[in-house]
């Protein structure tokens, strides 16, 4: 699931519309997912309407309210016979779609919730098992996600470690999108994980 139901205040326009690359930040996402194996993939639009091509679309009409409702929304149309969803953020493009590789891995080894973590630092994406979306959904209010769940439970969260693969970076702001262009452009300076 890709939230990517902000107006993105900052950085002046929606994020999921922001093009890196000749590529919109949420068909890169989406990208990323699929190349994860996630599947199907969801995305949560808000602010602006969006239409990706094989993915479902669920608007959230609660978008202003924050990013809890948006998980709200995305979670109730998961199809019934996903066990977990992996939950993923539209700014933050570079996460790659090893990251989500192992956390769909870690879940298939046992783990109810895993948490992608860069050099120790617990970031996202996230993958929760189906029996604790109620849990997280009572907590997800305002513009907070699973995090609240996620600190009250430590003894169902798996750490499993990305930062060889990925980075959690937003892009939150002017600055942060010429950044990802640059690093994007020269992709020696460092590891670019594409869609």
């Amino acid at each position: 699931m890709l939230l990517a139901a902000g107006a993105g205040s900052r950085l002046g326009t929606p994020k999921a519309l922001v093009e890196v690359a000749g590529t919109r930040l949420a068909d890169w996402c989406v990208g990323m997912l699929r190349a994860g194996g996630a599947d199907p993939v969801l995305v949560v639009s808000g602010a602006v309407g969006l239409e990706i091509e094989g993915v479902t679309v669920v608007h959230n009409p609660r978008w202003r309210t924050g990013m809890g409702s948006s998980l709200a929304a995305g979670l109730a149309a998961v199809p019934s016979d996903c066990t977990a969803a992996v939950i993923a953020l539209v700014d933050q493009p570079l996460v790659g779609e090893l990251s989500v590789a192992r956390l769909i891995a870690a879940h298939r080894a046992g783990a109810a919730i895993a948490v992608a973590t860069y050099h120790g630092s617990p970031r996202n994406p996230v993958l929760v098992a189906r029996a604790h979306w109620p849990g997280v959904l009572h907590l997800a209010t305002g513009d907070v996600g699973a995090r609240p769940y996620l600190r009250s439970h430590p003894d169902l969260v798996t750490s499993v470690e990305c930062g060889d693969v990925g980075t959690a970076d937003d892009v939150d702001s002017p600055d942060d999108l010429a950044e990802l262009r640059e690093r994007l452009a020269h992709p020696g300076s460092g590891r670019t994980p594409g869609p």
